[in-house]
């Protein structure tokens, strides 16, 4: 088959025709590896025999991961292609170097333009099934933004409950547009630089059909969609920090600053072929570093900027979680929805992590917990995140015992520390991510990063790839350092500002961040914290309270206690 040198014996076929007959008008056509040829006076011939001519199924899968290059061409003899009979050997394959044809736009899937809508039908270059199924992963990670709300919402007093939620879903809005304004740009720009892209695709300025950075055989403006569900709900998960005594004005300017120069970079890094961790070898399917540890991280100084809550750290302070079906709801919708990404697996370091952290519970007080099983659930979900499309099946067991081990302790941290951090998004996401991480290093196998036919690794231990453990190591060190040296600037920063400063006053502390900061209440029978707007004396002996019992303030005027 050296007769063949430009396409690598590429078979042509038809894919887009109009009617049975061919009719001396052009037909823009598609063979297999996106080879456009628009064809002249084809005459009369059958879509069957055109079909049967070029249909090699087999031999286009041993050739499709060596075609590098796609073009459009004009054929000025079409017959020479259509009047054969189906080839049923290498050597009944037509002869391509005869055709005359002539380069129009290289369409290689890292420098093409996408061509003109007005001109070409640019469906043709993408599998149908591959787009609906980015949408519907899409869609699902849409719905893990008020997971993650419900989640914390759970954990929190009932008085700071709803904004919670609120801060959730107002971070789909906040970064959704700062997605469009640049954050996509700055991340997956096709001429990114090692550590950040440019303003390339500024208001998503040619992020249309274009194939992306992520995939060749998705457009651009999908891959924009779905990576942009990701970022919100990582900007979701570290302004949890706030509950209970944070702001939401200052958080608000946090989630677009944040996401601009910790997030953005950190994908470029990791994600985009340009980036130095991806050049490096590092191995992150889902988001160990950008994803996680950059959030949990995020919190722990967001944490320490605003101190800790009225009374904590005190033995009369109380906290419980005031509805514990909220954080089960929360979890549901995080580990079924984040199970699109690599079901076996995820599943399986969920349900191993759910377990692990409940028998560890009942160690400790003899009663199972399901803050406790669910906070399990979320630690497996977060180790399998970086390894979920390079580890085996038994792997993920390992990832899930071992996560949530982690995890468990390490919400000891915060009292070592003293921060504040009653959520525990450090433990859980920050320390959860970097085990993850390294035992992706440990665990890879390139025989199930291949399954997917087009990814190719080196490994880990288990490939006697033995670098890839320090790969993964500076990853998880450099990722967590950049995060929280960058977020406590910013933080900082934004504290300066007059009417941005971060802490909540006490009074709003004392009446709730529900009604101080948003107005509105999760449960109607906290309503009575609006009579306080006429002033109000702390009781002495409102510590003891965990802040949802009436003896917290008195209401002057009426006698009544608060």
């Amino acid at each position: 088959m050296s007769h063949l040198p430009i396409v690598y014996r590429l078979m042509i076929r038809i894919v887009h025709f109009r009617g049975r007959q061919c009719g001396s008008q052009p037909r823009v056509y598609m063979c297999p590896l996106t080879l456009t040829v628009k064809v002249f006076n084809l005459g009369t011939c059958s879509y069957r025999s055109l079909s049967h001519a070029f249909s090699t199924s087999g031999f286009l899968r041993n050739e499709l991961g060596r075609i590098t290059e796609t073009f459009f061409a004009y054929c000025k003899d079409p017959r020479a292609i259509t009047n054969r009979k189906r080839p049923t050997a290498m050597s009944e394959l037509p002869n391509l170097s005869t055709l005359n044809y002539t380069v129009l736009v290289p369409y290689n899937g890292s420098i093409a333009t996408g061509g003109n809508s007005m001109e070409v039908d640019l469906n043709v270059f993408y599998n149908a099934g591959d787009i609906t199924w980015i949408i519907t992963c899409a869609a699902l990670v849409l719905l893990m933004i008020p997971g993650v709300g419900f989640f914390y919402s759970g954990l929190a007093r009932r008085k700071s409950a709803l904004s919670l939620i609120w801060l959730s879903v107002m971070s789909l809005g906040v970064v959704s547009f700062q997605w469009f304004f640049w954050g996509y740009s700055l991340a997956f720009s096709h001429s990114a630089g090692a550590y950040i892209g440019n303003l390339e695709n500024f208001g998503f300025k040619g992020v249309l059909a274009q194939p992306s950075v992520g995939s060749s055989k998705i457009p651009d403006i999908l891959f924009a969609l779905y990576q942009g569900m990701f970022a919100a709900i990582i900007v979701a998960l570290a302004v949890g920090a706030v509950a209970e005594h944070g702001r939401m004005a200052p958080c608000i300017v946090f989630m677009f600053i944040w996401t601009t120069i910790i997030y953005d970079p950190l994908a470029c890094w990791t994600w985009n072929s340009s980036g130095w961790i991806y050049k490096m070898g590092g191995l992150d399917f889902a988001g160990g570093t950008p994803v996680h540890i950059a959030s949990g991280v995020a919190a722990l100084a967001y944490s320490l900027m605003l101190g800790k809550r009225r009374g904590q750290g005190t033995s009369d302070f109380n906290h419980r979680p005031h509805n514990v079906t909220h954080v089960v709801i929360g979890t549901v919708f995080l580990a079924i929805l984040r199970a699109v990404m690599a079901g076996i697996v995820t599943n399986l370091a969920a349900a191993i992590g759910g377990v692990t952290w409940c028998l560890l519970d009942y160690r400790l007080n003899g009663k199972f917990s399901a803050v406790g099983f669910s906070s399990g659930v979320i630690s497996g979900l977060v180790a399998i995140t970086p390894g979920s499309g390079y580890v085996p099946p038994w792997a993920a067991v390992i990832f899930g015992l071992v996560g949530a081990t982690a995890c468990n302790y390490a919400t000891k941290l915060k009292y070592l520390m003293r921060i504040d951090d009653f959520l525990d998004i450090f433990a859980v996401h920050g320390v959860g991510g970097i085990i993850g991480n390294l035992l992706t290093g440990l665990f890879a196998a390139d025989y199930i990063a291949r399954l997917d036919g087009a990814t190719y690794i080196d490994g880990g231990w288990l490939n006697k790839h033995y670098i890839q453990l320090a790969y993964q190591l500076a990853d998880s060190v450099t990722g967590a350092a950049y995060s929280f040296i960058g977020s406590c600037i910013i933080l900082f920063l934004i504290n300066l500002i007059p009417g941005l400063h971060l802490r909540a006053s006490e009074k709003d502390e004392i009446i709730g961040v529900d009604d101080a900061e948003i107005g509105e209440f999760a449960y109607d029978y906290v309503e009575i914290a609006r009579d306080v707007s006429s002033g109000f004396e702390t009781d002495k002996s409102e510590p003891k309270s965990d802040g949802d019992s009436v003896n917290s303030t008195k209401i002057h005027g009426s006698g009544k206690e608060s």
